[in-house]
C-alpha cells in the first residue's frame, strides 16, 4: 500500500499521542474528525496500524536489566520453530531472525541479573537451542518509535 502525505502525517500524529481524537488529529492536519476516522480505519483494514498499546515504562514495573541474546539452533530451524520456542517466556519483548552465525537475536527484560538468568536458563532448556551468547545493556543511548514513512 502506497501512502500519500496525509496518511504519513496522521500516522505521525498516533505515533506521537496514540489517545488523540480523531478531532485532535484533524486539527494538526487539515482534516474533519469523520475523515480523520476514515483514514485511520481504511489504514487499519489495509494492515498498516496493527493496533494501539500503551507505551509502559519497564523500570516503572520493576524490570531494570536489559539484554539481547545470540540464539544458536540445531541445524536448519525455521522461523516458526523459533517463535514457538521464545514466545511463551514472558521475559522476551522481541525476537529476530538474523544473517550471520546466530540463528536469531532476542531481546530481553528481567527484573534483576538473578531474573536474567533464570529467563537464560529456560530459554536454554528449549530443544532446539543449542547455545546462546548474551549481551547485557549497560545503557540505553537511543531508544524511540518508528518515525512515520517517508518516499
Amino acid at each position: 500500500m502506497r501512502l500519500d502525505d496525509l496518511d504519513r502525517r496522521i500516522v505521525a500524529r498516533l505515533l506521537e499521542d496514540g489517545r488523540a481524537s480523531y478531532a485532535q488529529i484533524g486539527d494538526k492536519v487539515g482534516l474533519s474528525a469523520p475523515a480523520v476516522k476514515r483514514r485511520v480505519d481504511r489504514l487499519r483494514s489495509d494492515g498498516v496500524i496493527n493496533g494501539f498499546a500503551a507505551v509502559v515504562d519497564p523500570a516503572a514495573l520493576g524490570w531494570t536489566t536489559e539484554a539481547f541474546i545470540e540464539i544458536f539452533c540445531t541445524g536448519a530451524t525455521s522461523p516458526e520453530e523459533i517463535y514457538s520456542s521464545v514466545r511463551g517466556h514472558p521475559e522476551v519483548v522481541a525476537a529476530y531472525t538474523i544473517s550471520g552465525d546466530a540463528s536469531a537475536l532476542v531481546h530481553v527484560r528481567a527484573r534483576d541479573i538473578q531474573h536474567l538468568e533464570q529467563a537464560l536458563e529456560r530459554l536454554r532448556r528449549e530443544d532446539n537451542i543449542t547455545a546462546t551468547k548474551t549481551a547485557i545493556v549497560l545503557s540505553r543511548l537511543i531508544g524511540r518509535p518508528i518515525d512515520a514513512p517517508s518516499d
